[in-house]
């Protein structure tokens, strides 16, 4: 269990540490250009889920918040079994990856609007006097990484979005966001690596029972 604690620990404290820093030095919707046009800072908010997908009013958000909550403590009971059954290592990682991007987006949802003061119009301060922004579970989570690489229009002949400004990549995500992403690519990646042995485990017994079977006496 050691090597899960300790990426998780390391991906909250990287997520919570770059956000603590963007909410305290940019004010809503500033942008830093750190390399030309493709890679920009820029400090969102928003009240849903992972890249800005939104969730809608304040009783959904309360309903995401504890739906989030309640999906991270079953990952978060998963990943405790697969250690025990001693499972493979880069599986276990993966998940671990997962719930620690799931509960890092947790932390600002739940507590950001009580600690930070609003960021809209100055830079946010941490526990001020006046209180927070909002009540506790209705915090809005920090986003900050935008990479649009590519920019360009959609030919007119183009289907559904011909003629339309395109932006690749346009969502602004965090580092919560982008280990979510990392763990479930690396799934992906590595399905038959992670599943395929437990399929080919099911098999093996049958057909030695087949194996073993004793063909009919011929009469």
């Amino acid at each position: 269990m050691k090597k899960p604690l300790i990426v998780i620990f390391l991906i909250l404290l990287i997520d919570q540490l770059i956000k603590t820093y963007i909410k305290t030095h940019f004010y809503l919707g500033q942008e830093l250009h750190v390399a030309g046009h493709w890679f920009i800072l820029h400090f969102t908010e928003n009240n849903g889920m992972a890249y800005g997908m939104e969730f809608g009013g304040r009783f959904g958000k309360i309903f995401l918040t504890l739906f989030r909550i309640i999906a991270v403590g079953g990952i978060g009971y998963y990943l405790w079994t697969l250690t025990k059954k001693k499972e493979d290592q880069l599986y276990v990682i993966c998940i671990a990856l997962i719930f620690a991007g799931a509960l890092g987006n947790i932390i600002d949802s739940a507590f950001y609007g009580v600690l930070f003061s609003d960021s809209n119009y100055d830079v946010a301060r941490f526990m001020p006097a006046e209180g927070g922004y909002e009540s506790f579970l209705h915090g809005k989570v920090v986003d900050m990484f935008y990479f649009p690489v590519m920019q360009g229009h959609f030919p007119t002949w183009f289907p559904f979005w011909g003629g339309e400004d395109f932006i690749f990549f346009r969502p602004v995500f965090n580092f919560a966001d982008a280990s979510i992403s990392v763990g479930v690519a690396l799934i992906i990646v590595f399905q038959i690596r992670f599943f395929g042995k437990k399929k080919e485990s099911l098999i093996e017994p049958i057909n030695e029972v087949q194996n073993n079977e004793v063909p009919p006496s011929s009469m």
